[in-house]
């Protein structure tokens, strides 16, 4: 039987390939076959540079660490075959200090899909069958939408950048940045009961905000400092802008926190490190996930989140290339999927 592998080959060349799995599954490993994937930003910037913030892609490599699959063949673990499972991309090691504090995301010794990161690279999921740690396999409770479980993975990130923001019932919560990221936190801070306000440049994206649980969406250019400061407990950073970080600082309130979820790109840029003072601002960062994948899953299984509204776009796996090319185009307002036939 024929298989579907896609590889990125260099920038912004992406080719679909015949997969031919090998003959065993390793040990630990569940073999899976795909379902549904989505696109991340972090593919993007592979897919634009052959590299993400200073790790240079080696060789062509898999992209997507974003999917849920099916269970093919258990391999002596506890998944079951049929079984639908969403992966967590983060294969620790367990055993460092990082790890035995529960904090996955710091370990010293991870290895993760799809990223120069991890050397030599490991391929991703946007391919059709998948040999993955059966420890890292989720299975869901009967009747789950696969095209709502791949938000999983960037479900987990958005509510851990929640987490470390202190983001609770009756809180004024500011997102800065309406991309797919932002939409999340936002549908993730809503399900929390707090009060969100989406900021973005975009009305489009601002529509979609509002869609994914905004109370309200302003437009940045639009909008006074005299309007915002001061307004918001907690302003979660989305955009990876630096005078979106510079308006964070504005609009949160004295002794405020401001919980930084994207990856700002480096740049020469004033930033109003004043105010961190003056307002005895907190500033924390947010790297991928720990506990809050788990909760991520029970959200979705919960049916807590309208994920078909924060969905752009859907592509077969065949033209991941194509979906590619859309997302960095900045026609998509929400996430990309990749479907395989006859799966979902």
């Amino acid at each position: 039987m024929s298989h579907i592998q896609t590889r990125l080959t260099a920038a912004q060349e992406v080719t679909t390939n015949r997969q031919t799995p090998p003959d065993t599954v390793p040990e630990g490993h569940a073999r899976l076959r795909l379902a549904v994937a989505s696109l991340c930003g972090t593919d993007l910037h592979y897919y634009a540079h052959f590299a993400n913030a200073g790790f240079q892609l080696q060789n062509p490599v898999t992209l997507g660490h974003e999917a849920c699959a099916w269970v093919e063949e258990p391999n002596g673990s506890d998944l079951k075959k049929g079984q639908l499972v969403a992966l967590n991309p983060i294969m620790n090691c367990q055993v460092c200090d990082a790890c035995r504090r529960g904090e996955e995301n710091l370990c010293t010794a991870k290895k993760f899909p799809g990223s120069a990161t991890t050397v030599p690279h490991l391929d991703g999921f946007f391919r059709e069958i998948i040999d993955h740690p059966a420890r890292c396999c989720r299975p869901v409770k009967d009747g789950v939408n696969p095209r709502h479980l791949t938000f999983a993975e960037p479900m987990a990130c958005a509510l851990h950048a929640l987490n470390k923001g202190g983001v609770e019932a009756g809180q004024k919560v500011l997102v800065t940045g309406c991309g797919p990221m932002g939409l999340l936190a936002i549908a993730g801070a809503a399900a929390r009961g707090a009060n969100v306000t989406a900021l973005d440049l975009r009305p489009g994206a601002v529509e979609v905000a509002l869609q994914a649980g905004a109370a309200e969406g302003l437009v940045a250019d639009k909008v006074t400092d005299a309007e915002i400061e001061k307004r918001f407990d907690v302003v979660i950073e989305a955009s990876g802008a630096i005078p979106a970080f510079n308006t964070a600082l504005k609009a949160v309130r004295q002794k405020g926190r401001v919980s930084i979820l994207s990856n700002i790109q480096l740049r020469e840029a004033q930033v109003m490190l004043h105010l961190v003072m003056l307002k005895e601002i907190e500033i924390v960062g947010s790297f991928q996930f720990n506990r809050e994948f788990e909760e991520a899953v029970q959200l979705i299984e919960a049916g807590s989140v309208n994920f078909d509204a924060l969905t752009a776009a859907e592509y077969p796996l065949v033209q991941a290339g194509e979906a590619l090319a859309c997302m960095a185009a900045g026609k998509a307002f929400g996430k990309i999927i990749l479907t395989v036939f006859g799966t979902t």
